[in-house]
């Protein structure tokens, strides 16, 4: 399972790392999150800097595919050489963001009229890319989601596990990284509010 944290200069670490250490849980299973990156070497909007593990176009044949946000994102949205390297297919991939992640999936045209869920700053952009914005923490229709709110890459990540793996192993990964005497209610909140958004049969592929 090839999974694509597509990440930019100027990034969120919460969001860009949370999501690849939770998804990672499930390495037994042949799972892989990684860094997909706009360039070899990123910096994060507080300084941080990292390698890239894969290039962006990694993205492109990867399994899943999460955005997270970041303080350029305005600026990477307005330059048409970098998203034309993203050339993503909701039919075979599941493809999810958070923040002003969803404003590049809104700018990819992956969005259309569905509900969308971003920050509060972020907001705005969005609805003028053409996204129908909702006050929610996540939302998903078929193979596309969408979270607000920085600890919102939680969501993304229990979606992904249970879209793919199934709920018994999303449970198991999910109790792991939970905070210790919070981990039954812990569990129990993120699938409260992922699991109604669940379709497909657990455990099948995209």
């Amino acid at each position: 399972m090839r999974i694509a944290i597509v990440t930019f200069d100027g990034f969120n670490e919460l969001d860009s790392f949370i999501a690849l250490g939770m998804l990672n849980r499930l390495r037994g299973l042949g799972w892989q999150a990684e860094i997909a990156g706009s360039a070899p070497q990123l910096t994060s909007m507080n300084g941080v800097g990292i390698s890239s593990q894969q290039p962006l176009e990694f993205a492109n044949d990867a399994e899943v595919v999460l955005f997270g946000s970041g303080i350029k994102t305005r600026e990477v949205v307005a330059d048409a050489a970098t998203l034309a390297r993203l050339k993503l297919d909701p039919a075979r991939q599941l493809i999810g963001a958070q923040c002003s992640g969803t404003l590049l999936m809104a700018r990819l045209g992956l969005l259309g009229s569905l509900p969308a869920c971003t920050d509060l700053i972020t907001k705005p952009w969005v609805q003028e890319a053409g996204a129908h914005v909702v006050d929610a923490p996540f939302h998903a229709e078929g193979n596309l989601a969408t979270a607000g709110g920085c600890l919102a890459s939680q969501y993304l990540a229990s979606w992904v596990m249970l879209r793919l793996a199934g709920e018994a192993a999303a449970k198991e990964a999910l109790h792991y990284v939970a905070p210790v005497g919070e981990k039954d209610s812990y569990v129990a909140r993120l699938l409260s509010v992922v699991l109604p958004f669940v379709t497909q049969p657990q455990g099948t592929t995209v």
